[in-house]
């Protein structure tokens, strides 16, 4: 397997017109944005951002989305397999040997 980069900085908030906004003065430019408070943003060629609101109880997390296009080997621990999104690419979940947790996406 390989990857050919970051694809996408996934961001959790509290608050989504707040992030979106901040990141709009950062001259990031929202592609699309979804009827429960989460969207994509774009800025360039570079990694794009997605910006989903969790409820406040829960903590906020960030996570790196790397591109690929091919199979895991056998070797890597996968936490869940590849599945389809609802925008058309498909995203697994894997783990680093010192227990980070990554977003492997094919397609798009």
């Amino acid at each position: 397997m390989t990857t050919t980069g970051i694809t996408a900085v996934y961001l959790e908030t509290h608050n989504w017109g707040k992030a979106a906004k901040f990141f709009q003065t950062l001259g990031y430019e929202i592609d699309f944005a979804t009827d429960h408070n989460s969207g994509l943003l774009r800025n360039g060629d570079g990694p794009y951002l997605f910006i989903a609101e969790v409820p406040e109880s829960r903590p906020i997390g960030t996570q790196l989305v790397l591109k690929t296009d091919s199979d895991v080997p056998p070797d890597v621990e996968v936490v869940s397999p590849f599945e389809d999104t609802h925008f058309g690419t498909r995203e697994m979940t894997v783990r680093d040997s010192d227990g980070r947790e990554w977003i492997l996406q094919a397609g798009n």
